[in-house]
This record gives structure tokens, C-alpha cells and sequence, in this order.
């Protein structure tokens, strides 16, 4: 089985742990915390939000993760390009 690792995660190829499906389960419906998405975080996988972004972010290029519910990692891919694009406006503008 092809894997890649990043940091403690392990995104395999072709197949999610468990925590991967929890955390795309957050996702999904992260509206249901009230903004509370942070702490949802911690409780569930004892990990800072920034690790659990990190995370995420490698489980979102995965061709795994688009077979396990493809509407959602779109969803997500198209959101972190946005953002992307922001930052990198902002960028240019202040450095201009």
C-alpha cells in the first residue's frame, strides 16, 4: 500500500482511518458547533487547531478522501484556493 507521511499522519492511498473520517465528518458539519469549532477540535482530537488545519490540508489532497465524498473535498479544495488567492492579493498590494 502506497502511503505518504506527513508528520504523524499517514494518508494512505486508496484508503481513510478512522480519524480521517471523523475529521471530514467535522467538516461537514462544522455549523453544528456554534462556533465553537475549536474547541469541537480539542475534545474530539486532542490537537491544536493549527495541527488539526495541517492535517486536514494533506487529507484533502488525497485521492482517498475525493473517493470518500467527493462534494466536500471540492468544497474544501475550492475554499483553500480562495484563500490562497486572498493572502497572496493582500500580499501584493502591501508590497507594491
Amino acid at each position: 500500500m502506497a502511503a505518504v507521511e506527513k508528520h504523524d499522519h499517514l494518508v494512505h492511498v486508496g484508503e481513510l482511518t478512522d480519524r480521517d473520517r471523523e475529521m471530514l465528518e467535522l467538516e461537514r458539519l462544522w455549523w453544528k458547533y456554534a462556533g465553537a469549532k475549536e474547541q469541537a477540535i480539542r475534545d474530539k482530537f486532542d490537537m491544536t487547531a493549527t495541527r488539526y488545519y495541517q492535517i486536514l490540508n494533506a487529507l484533502i489532497d488525497s485521492e482517498a478522501a475525493l473517493a470518500h465524498d467527493p462534494l466536500l473535498i471540492k468544497r474544501l479544495r475550492r475554499l483553500r484556493s480562495q484563500r490562497q488567492r486572498q493572502r497572496q492579493a493582500r500580499r501584493a498590494g502591501t508590497d507594491g
